[in-house]
């Protein structure tokens, strides 16, 4: 074998291409520990949705996913930040089906008052189906610490299904006249839910709670 073809022989035989080389430690560990924190986020999600939010011990968390309870840690910040990406998915969720509801047509008054009376009933049938998650966000106590920029995202979004129909009802209105009604409107609505769906109130029954919800939207709008 002259001297090039034994070059050749090095670099295509025992030396392979990169492309085919295992992935860097570096890289490994990354998509380890993604995987890992997408495993406990699983595992918080089912156990809220199973027993609620003070079900939660890091100790058991640790153990779903088989990790040492101060790798719980390594992978988020506290059990704080743990319940947050946890209500980030229930508000992805809780979107979505908003989406739907909304539909896209919203030409007259009429339309934007349909699609707010569609957005609040799907609200009420989303946290009737989703108890435990729907109430989690809403008992998670949170210390002093700011929230991170993608939970406020996720707020200001879900105001948005109840935003844009306001805006076609008050053309004459600014934005922040908009933002409170929104959030007044919101309020009136959950409090509605919040009230239907504990057991240990008398409230309005079960079978005329959207019905209830349509009055009140009429009504308000009608006032604007």
């Amino acid at each position: 074998m002259d001297i090039l073809n034994t070059v050749h022989f090095y670099q295509d035989v025992l030396m392979p291409p990169a492309a085919h080389t295992a992935p860097t430690p570096s890289t490994a560990t990354t998509a380890r520990r993604q995987a890992q924190l997408d495993a406990l986020i699983d595992s918080a999600e089912k156990r809220i949705a199973a027993e609620g939010i003070d079900s939660l011990k890091a100790r058991d968390l640790a153990a779903d996913v088989g990790i040492a309870l101060g790798g719980l840690y390594n992978l988020v910040e506290d059990m704080e930040m743990l319940y947050l990406r946890v209500a980030q998915r229930t508000m992805i969720r809780l979107d979505q089906a908003l989406t739907e509801a909304a539909g896209s047509t919203m030409v007259t008054s009429e339309d934007a008052v349909a699609r707010l009376e569609a957005v609040a009933h799907a609200y009420y049938r989303f946290a009737r189906s989703n108890l435990l998650l729907w109430r989690a966000l809403f008992e998670m106590r949170l210390k002093s610490r700011p929230l991170p920029e993608w939970n406020i995202s996720a707020q200001l979004g879900l105001f948005g299904h109840i935003a844009a129909p306001l805006k076609r009802l008050m053309p004459d209105a600014d934005d922040m006249a908009v933002t409170v009604t929104a959030r007044t409107l919101f309020s009136a609505v959950h409090g509605i839910v919040v009230i239907a769906l504990e057991e240990r109130i008398i409230a309005i029954p079960s079978h005329a709670v959207e019905d209830q919800i349509s009055w009140l939207m009429r009504a308000t709008c009608k006032s604007l």
